[in-house]
């Protein structure tokens, strides 16, 4: 259990609590649990240990209940991370973007997979700023910075893809990091090329038939 603050400054006033970091975190993303506040007070000033006045807390949040603004605070503020949990998290993205590289990638000129070991070593060496975003989106920037270490070339398959004109509004952001070409035909449905990780094309799949439905129709285009 790591305590923090987490904090808002809303109606030109402060406000903080003290809470769990991680029950605070789940609770932003999840809406659970709600358990999370360590102390039942707001502070003006939790360092200070100033409270914040209730007429301040009615005039912003239009009541004084403790809990029902500490739930507003955590959901629309700030939670602030330790450096515990930053190098924690940082270790983990570090160790997904090493498995995820070991899973897609290979040697262009051998055609074999590398091992764990040789891209840990890569990613250390070229001193890798991994960044707190999905590794879809930082992928082709990390390999670009240790191609002079560790020649990389990942393993995709080319799919075309028609989803129905009902749902190309949801299915825009699945597609959108994997698109090479798209065309969209006169009723409406949409007509997409997208090369995508072979790691990860079941849950690219699982994400577009749940999005779709099952109702788009999927085609692996064969490279000639």
């Amino acid at each position: 259990m790591t305590q923090t603050t987490a904090r808002i400054k809303k109606g030109g006033k402060h406000f903080e609590i003290l809470v769990d970091l991680d029950k605070a975190l789940a609770f932003k993303k999840n809406g659970e649990p709600n358990d999370f506040l360590e102390i039942d007070i707001i502070f003006s000033d939790a360092k200070k240990g100033d409270k914040a006045s209730s007429s301040d807390l009615q005039e912003v949040f239009g009541t004084q209940d403790v809990y029902e603004i500490a739930k507003k605070i955590v959901k629309e503020g700030e939670v602030l991370l330790t450096q515990e949990y930053r190098d924690a998290e940082q270790e983990k993205k570090f160790k997904q973007i090493v498995d995820f590289l070991s899973r897609n990638a290979i040697d262009p000129q051998t055609k074999n997979p590398h091992t764990p070991e040789r891209i840990k070593s890569a990613l250390e060496q070229a001193h890798i700023n991994i960044k707190n975003v999905p590794i879809e989106k930082q992928i082709n920037e990390i390999i670009e910075s240790i191609s002079s270490i560790l020649p990389l070339k990942i393993e995709t398959k080319k799919i075309k893809i028609t989803v129905p004109a009902i749902h190309t509004g949801k299915v825009y952001g699945i597609i959108n990091e994997y698109k090479e070409k798209e065309n969209w035909l006169d009723n409406g449905d949409l007509e997409v090329i997208v090369n995508v990780p072979s790691g990860i094309i079941i849950d690219f799949y699982d994400k577009l038939n749940s999005v779709t439905h099952g109702s788009a129709i999927t085609e692996e285009v064969k490279e000639e």
